[in-house]
């Protein structure tokens, strides 16, 4: 019997970019502090990344950075694209320094679908829930779509690895493809929701408020951001 108490392995997980177009950190705290207040418990303890790619300067205080980056409850993992010297001195403030080329133009790079996650959708059936999810509640469809026969409300949060149905008015927050499953949908009756998700990608309640704020309508991943339409087309 080995004596090896641990295995060590490459993983890929879903970290929030946080894209710095300023300096100036007290200004970031307001703006922040007002777009995480309206999903906070989404945000709560989420790993994040500070992506330096529009900064050009050396004036960023990183230890100001990282400590307000933690107070408002963030995990702050360390920040991406910035020069040899905006990496050195976040290092120096304890942040660690990622190879991110998101924003980077190249060539696309093909990959294989993940067919064990599309797999499990289409073959395992779907999780309903019959009447209201309540504020403070939490559902988790796993490895399924998730189906909500009535209303999700304020401070109600449903997930699942599949789709997302809801058969009345979205108004807490909906996350769908929560494992990577990029063909995830978010269909509801009525859009006042407080944060939507796919994929990871997600956008909270003032992004949403558009033409299709109160209809029925689906949401759905294009080109590494989210799109809103009406659920059903005349």
């Amino acid at each position: 019997m080995s004596d090896q108490i641990f295995e060590l392995k490459g993983n890929l997980f879903t970290l929030s970019v946080l894209h710095l177009y300023s300096t100036d950190i007290n200004l970031l705290a307001e703006q922040l502090y007002i777009k995480i207040s309206q999903a906070p418990r989404f945000f709560e303890g989420a790993p994040i990344v500070v992506n330096l790619i529009e900064v050009k300067n050396n004036e960023i205080d990183f230890i100001h950075l990282k400590s307000l980056i933690e107070r408002l409850n963030f995990n702050a993992v360390g920040v991406c694209n910035g020069s040899d010297e905006q990496h050195k001195l976040a290092k120096s403030a304890g942040l660690s320094v990622l190879n991110y080329s998101q924003d980077v133009k190249s060539e696309p790079v093909k990959q294989e679908p993940n067919t064990s996650i599309v797999e499990k959708a289409v073959h395992l059936p779907a999780q309903v829930i019959n009447g209201t999810v309540r504020s403070g509640q939490q559902v988790y469809a796993k490895d399924r779509d998730l189906i909500v026969l009535g209303a999700v409300s304020h401070g109600a949060e449903v997930i699942a690895d599949g789709n997302v149905h809801i058969y009345g008015t979205l108004r807490g927050r909906a996350i769908a493809g929560a494992q990577g499953l990029k063909e995830a949908h978010i269909f509801c009756q009525k859009l006042e929701a407080e944060l939507v998700s796919i994929n990871g990608n997600y956008w909270i309640s003032d992004s949403l408020q558009g033409e299709h704020w109160g209809q029925a309508a689906q949401i759905q991943q294009k080109n590494e951001s989210l799109e809103i339409s009406a659920l059903v087309k005349g």
